[in-house]
């Protein structure tokens, strides 16, 4: 007997990275770069539930990112750091431009934040430099 793969079990292939954003994942994307995190993740969500292959996973892992950002913002040290960690699972699956995410920036971005974020610790969240927020780079459709 044969079990089948979740989507997030299947590692990505070349061909997940081609074709198109949905408007969903777009509308994430653009409401991330606004700084509207949990609306971001609220429209990532969506493409990413309306997605059934393994490039749901791609949406997931941005979605994870704004929600870093997010609890860095309301200076929640500890869910910053849980969220960080967990979004390494599906970022780190992708090449460094998938569907026209640039991946690979956004990993980078992310890891400043957050070594940024471990160098003042939780008691000096105040002073987090937000400039440091970066938006997803992406070209639409």
């Amino acid at each position: 007997m044969q079990v089948s793969k979740s989507p997030a079990q299947i590692p990505p292939q070349p061909q997940d990275c081609e074709g198109f954003l949905p408007l969903k994942a777009v509308e994430g994307l653009e409401l991330f770069n606004r700084g509207h995190y949990w609306e971001a993740h609220e429209a990532l969500e969506a493409a990413w539930r309306a997605e059934t292959g393994p490039v749901r996973e791609l949406y997931r892992g941005v979605l994870q990112a704004g929600v870093v950002y997010l609890h860095i913002t309301r200076q929640n040290y500890a869910g910053a750091m849980k969220v960080y960690h967990r979004s390494q699972k599906w970022l780190t699956l992708w090449p460094d431009i998938c569907r026209g995410i640039a991946i690979g920036q956004l990993q980078k971005d992310l890891k400043n934040a957050i070594l940024e974020m471990q160098a003042l610790g939780p008691d000096r969240m105040a002073e987090f430099d937000l400039s440091l927020l970066k938006p997803v780079v992406y070209e639409a459709n």
